[in-house]
């Protein structure tokens, strides 16, 4: 049994439906940190940070470990507190809170998934669903089967925790912490209620900080310890340049005994991107990673799994919002308030708040970037918008900039604005923005584009550029404003996003219809 730290030392107990056939590494180019990942049966399961966006936890699928899609998201609403501040209500806001480092695992005896999550530094959320019968089902959930409920909360934090059923599931285990590794032991109420048991310290570090514990079980030991550290992976260069080393995540195998690791760079201002690695067992019950030949994580690996199971893919796609529900790729800016939004041929965006403030305005819905470069287009007809009213297409960070339409009494003129920031530590508005460029009136349908290069530059004073545009026909695209340049910094912790917004500065009642979004590599 070992346990996995932030650089990864090892603690030893005595869209399209096109696949890649091979692992390149990052396996997905985009932002999914502080990941946790386990297999049931022929399926893969990951879970990842979503901080204050609303759904929070993604739950990303595959049966390769190359190729993932999302089909869930383990908090489909921020029940934390104070409830104000995750709903972007009362002046209150969650910015760099919420969800980070959380744990996912699969209890077979009552076919249920658990998630778990300290926040805030205070307690440990639990939400569970029902799997389906993935037991019954090599690991596969049907999508309609999903549905996530609360848990009693427990009143301590387990930071960075990693969740562990042992074989009969009979025994639950929370192994967390960074200087001090405790290990707490959970029981399982016949609801299917957690409640902690017993709780001891079972390593000390003087000299390393260790985050992000997860737990395996190899050889029958006790998770009890006496525990031993050894360094798997420490500064391993590659695969991308300007970017971090590999570290966090976890290890898992295939259904034939192979193991693999499975971690995340620092890739600002992307974000956190994961990577996979083959990883073997020596003969003295250590591990080691795989590296390619110049000593280094490999930008390529033979594909760990052979299938021809399908997946939709993360990555380019289209989306038409034709839907009953949003898609799992889509995340809200806190929690929505529901009564402002419906799916009704498109998404339909009514105001929210007045305010304004972006980083105030409740109901902006972002989505992940792909990377290294790609651009996505908001197809909006914006015929229903009010006086006061400001809508459009935002890169949605700390550091922010949108193209989008100004509503007055008579007209809506397109305009470009950057220079809208928060505080770093604090997360407080420092700018609202500028109007740095102004286009033509626009009495119906708009298409907004923002075009991002979010090549690693992490550690670098290079700031990746984006450009705005728009267009009346949905063909020709014209450029407004200054290209917009990102920040690397790491402290708000996610990266860029392209997200939509409608928000009103007098009065609500004004509404847009998002009829499409195009995501697109260029």
């Amino acid at each position: 049994m070992f346990l996995r730290t932030s650089i990864t030392a090892l603690l030893l107990s005595q869209s399209p439906l096109i696949l890649s056939q091979t692992l390149t590494n990052p396996v997905i180019w985009q932002d999914h940190p502080d990941l946790d990942v386990f297999r049931i049966g022929h399926t893969y399961y990951y879970s990842s940070s979503t901080f204050a966006y609303s759904p929070g936890a993604p739950v990303l699928r595959s049966f390769d470990l190359a190729n993932w899609e999302a089909v869930t998201h383990s908090v489909p609403h921020l029940n934390f507190s104070p409830a104000a501040a995750y709903n972007l209500t009362s002046n209150s806001r969650a910015y760099v809170k919420g969800i980070w480092a959380s744990t996912l695992r699969y209890r077979p005896s009552s076919d249920t998934f658990y998630w778990l999550g300290c926040v805030d530094g205070g307690k440990t959320y639990i939400w569970s669903s029902p799997g389906g019968n993935a037991r019954s089902n090599g690991g596969e959930v049907p999508p309609e089967t999903w549905n996530w409920t609360p848990r009693p909360v427990i009143d301590k934090c387990y930071y960075d925790a990693g969740l562990f059923f042992d074989e009969d599931d009979s025994q639950v285990y929370v192994v967390y912490g960074n200087t001090q590794i405790r290990m707490a032991q959970l029981s399982v109420a016949a609801n299917g209620d957690l409640r902690e048991v017993r709780n001891q310290l079972v390593y000390t570090s003087s000299d390393m900080t260790l985050e992000g514990a997860r737990m395996y079980k190899r050889n029958g030991d006790s998770p009890w310890g006496p525990y031993t550290r050894r360094v798997l992976v420490d500064r391993i260069q590659g695969p991308l340049t300007s970017a971090g080393y590999a570290h966090q995540g976890g290890v898992v195998d295939t259904e034939d005994g192979r193991w693999f690791y499975v971690g995340f760079l620092d890739a600002y201002p992307g974000g956190r991107i994961p990577v996979v690695a083959p990883m073997t067992w020596g003969g003295d019950g250590w591990p080691t990673v795989v590296r390619d030949g110049g000593n280094g994580w490999g930008r390529t690996y033979p594909i760990p799994v052979n299938t021809t199971r399908k997946v939709n893919v993360l990555g380019p796609r289209v989306d038409e919002f034709k839907g009953v529900k949003l898609g799992p790729e889509w995340e809200w800016n806190h929690n929505p308030d529901d009564g402002k939004w419906a799916l009704n041929n498109g998404l339909v965006l009514r105001t929210a708040t007045v305010t304004g403030d972006l980083f105030a305005a409740r109901n902006t819905l972002t989505h992940r970037i792909v990377g290294p470069k790609s651009r996505g287009t908001f197809r909006i007809d914006v015929g229903a918008m009010r006086d006061g009213d400001r809508a459009g297409a935002v890169l949605f960070r700390d550091k922010a900039a949108y193209i989008g339409l100004h509503k007055t009494v008579d007209s809506a003129s397109i305009v470009m604005v950057d220079n809208l920031n928060l505080v770093e530590g604090s997360w407080t508005t420092s700018s609202t923005g500028r109007v740095a460029a102004t286009g033509p009136t626009v009495t119906g349908e708009i298409w907004l584009r923002i075009q991002a290069d979010i090549t690693p530059a992490f550690g670098t004073s290079i700031g990746r550029q984006v450009i705005f545009s728009y267009s009346t026909d949905g063909r020709t695209f014209t450029n407004l404003g200054p290209a917009f340049a990102m920040s690397n910094s790491w402290r708000y912790f996610t990266g860029y996003r392209y997200g939509v917004f409608n928000f009103a500065t007098k009065a609500l009642g004004g509404e847009i219809k998002v009829k499409s979004f195009a995501m697109e590599l260029v």
